[in-house]
């Protein structure tokens, strides 16, 4: 076990959902919710539920996700959507990907990234609209770095000393391609774990509608672009 772990949140009006996602972290987990301009009562709820939250006024994936590896103080850190989409109680499984990895790894020191990969728990989970979006996405990111991902998914876990080395600069849509490109471009040792992907409560702020797609892609080919 790796100790104490901090889960980011990124979160813009979840409060139907928050006290699932934050009632099924392991105990090891503490959850920092990142408030993106909610207008629902996310943010006094997710105080209620014990989580410490964090007010980010910039909208945008990124800027959420970059102002929870900020406030956090755990070692290692995870990312997870907060729309029920995704179980808390699966970060599980990257923790033990991460510590048999290293296991094997022996006197390997370097970095470690776990991404989970998205497998859709019915049709409705992931369109296909989407899964293929997401499919060249991934083999792009391949192509680049080398790596043989299926996903790249909004689960993930390192340590967060070394993320915040990497210095990320997006803020939006593209922020999980650049975490893995910078990392595996720094060397680090980057894994992919299977982790149940079921309906999101809600529409989805960035994927909900075609122009959401759109903007989605365009991020994350500018990322790869650079």
């Amino acid at each position: 076990m790796l100790g104490s772990v901090d889960v980011i949140l990124p979160c813009l009006d979840e409060r139907e959902v928050l006290a699932w996602v934050t009632g099924r972290l392991p105990t090891w987990a503490h959850p920092i919710v990142v408030d993106n301009g909610s207008t629902d009562g996310s943010a006094l709820l997710a105080r209620e539920l014990g989580a410490t939250v964090v007010s980010e006024p910039r909208r945008g994936y990124g800027s959420a996700c970059h102002a929870g590896l900020e406030a956090a103080t755990a070692p290692f850190v995870a990312v997870m959507d907060c729309d029920g989409s995704l179980d808390p109680r699966d970060l599980e499984r990257l923790v033990a990907c991460l510590g048999d990895a290293d296991a094997d790894a022996g006197a390997d020191n370097r970095p470690h990234l776990v991404v989970g990969r998205r497998v859709p728990t019915t049709r409705a989970a992931w369109p296909w609209h989407l899964r293929v979006a997401n499919r060249v996405v991934a083999r792009r990111v391949n192509r680049r770095t080398g790596l043989s991902l299926l996903d790249v998914g909004p689960m993930r876990l390192a340590p967060r000393e070394s993320l915040l080395a990497l210095h990320l600069s997006d803020r939006r849509s593209g922020y999980p391609v650049e975490t893995v490109v910078s990392a595996a471009e720094a060397g680090w040792r980057v894994s992919q774990v299977d982790v149940p992907y079921a309906p999101r409560t809600g529409r989805s702020k960035v994927t909900g509608t075609p122009m959401g797609v759109l903007r989605t892609v365009r991020d994350m080919s500018a990322v790869l672009g650079r």
